[in-house]
């Protein structure tokens, strides 16, 4: 990959999400804001090699997207008014793209308006991860376990629905936000994911971009509602989880697991400020929620010096608590490997066994059965659950993880 190549992936992952934030928020129109933002990044492929990385390429991307858009309205009769209006937020190369502060803020808006009660759950969360998240649809459609094809259409139903409707871009007020923090908080923990553990092809196996844009948001709603337990638990989850980023995958390429990571490499400080909200939502008195209960399994975890401290049995009675709110099949698979700790392989092997028509083409579950036939000494059937596991990791560390696993077998 050369120089130019590089900036233009870095910059995808990096200002995709902004200059379509600046774009809709500011022609009220998240058609034109993702074409002309792709239609952007386009330009930058065949201009870049020829005349070279520009000094500001965020600037430069949102200047170029900003004239494609207006192009693309000027050549839309019917939308004469949208013309106008584009015209009075023109600015040429010269001028200075807006600041940080506007840009969350168009971010934002942006996440509130894809979240919006007129649209269904699967739409809010589909449409946010795209245009706010950047993901493509195959990563979305991973995310959800659906055809690619059918997300695709659950995204354009989603923003001819709210052109149609004419739902605006702006922050609800104080007592609109309760109904739509949850579908909010959805999306943030679906974009978080995938840059925990990036599914897409030819990317890094951590992205950095998406968990930080994800934090970066939670605080902002953090800041909105401080004492909404959920937007608290999960800014909490997102830290105590983003503090193990250095230690989760080894100069060789490969994802390390929890119990043999390098916990010197873990950060400190965010490990602190994520045990500082767990308790705070402890002493409130109030009945956790889903994110709450996550937050408070990855602090027990983080509390551990090494692997053979884990209070294990506190993790099994915190998921024996979300299991009563998420009845998913991934959760009931997260605790049995929770039991597996306290109650042996065996046990945990036939809890998950009657997941299998839940979970077949989920790579985790195959990756969890082959460790626990593994530990229990059934080394056929372990490799060939680790070869399913292997075909359906989507990503390159992991699989290279499974891979050594299944290698080191006798």
């Amino acid at each position: 990959m050369t120089d130019v190549e590089r900036a233009i992936t870095r910059a995808h992952h990096e200002e995709w999400a902004r200059v379509v934030a600046v774009l809709a928020t500011r022609f009220g129109d998240l058609d034109v804001a993702e074409e002309a933002t792709a239609d952007a990044f386009a330009t930058a492929v065949a201009r870049w090699p020829v005349d070279g990385i520009p000094p500001n390429a965020g600037g430069w991307l949102t200047t170029t997207a900003m004239r494609k858009a207006i192009d693309r309205l000027r050549r839309e009769r019917k939308r004469e008014e949208k013309q106008e209006a584009a015209q009075m937020y023109y600015f040429d190369e010269q001028r200075a793209p807006a600041d940080d502060g506007d840009i969350e803020d168009e971010r934002l808006r942006l996440i509130f308006t894809c979240c919006h009660p007129a649209l269904s759950m699967e739409s809010r969360v589909a449409l946010t991860l795209r245009m706010v998240g950047g993901l493509t649809v195959p990563e979305i459609a991973r995310a959800f376990l659906a055809q690619e094809t059918a997300m695709a259409q659950r995204i354009t139903r989603a923003k001819s629905k709210i052109r149609v409707a004419n739902i605006p871009f702006r922050v609800p007020e104080a007592d609109e936000l309760p109904p739509r923090v949850s579908s909010v908080l959805a999306v943030l923990y679906l974009v978080f994911n995938e840059g925990y553990l990036a599914t897409g092809s030819g990317t890094d196996p951590i992205r950095h971009d998406l968990t930080a844009e994800s934090i970066r948001i939670a605080r902002l709603l953090h800041a909105l509602m401080p004492d909404d337990g959920e937007v608290t638990g999960l800014l909490a989850l997102m830290l105590l989880s983003e503090a193990r980023r250095a230690a989760r995958v080894s100069p060789g390429g490969e994802l390390v697991p929890l119990d043999e990571q390098d916990r010197a490499l873990w950060d400190a400080t965010l490990i602190a400020e994520g045990h500082r909200l767990v308790r705070g939502r402890l002493t409130a008195g109030i009945a956790p929620g889903r994110y709450q209960i996550l937050a408070a399994i990855n602090a027990v975890h983080t509390s551990a010096r090494n692997p053979d401290d884990t209070e294990w049995w506190q993790v099994v009675a915190l998921y024996d608590q979300l299991v009563a709110l998420d009845s998913s099949p991934i959760v009931a698979l997260n605790r049995a490997i929770a039991i597996g700790e306290v109650e042996g392989a065996g046990v945990a092997l036939a809890l998950i066994d009657g997941l299998q028509r839940q979970l077949s083409d989920y790579h985790a579950y195959h990756a969890t059965r082959a460790e626990l036939l593994r530990r229990l000494g059934r080394v056929d059937e372990s490799r060939g659950a680790y070869d399913r596991a292997i075909a359906l990791a989507g990503n390159v560390a992991e699989a290279r993880h499974l891979g050594r696993r299944r290698d080191q077998l006798p």
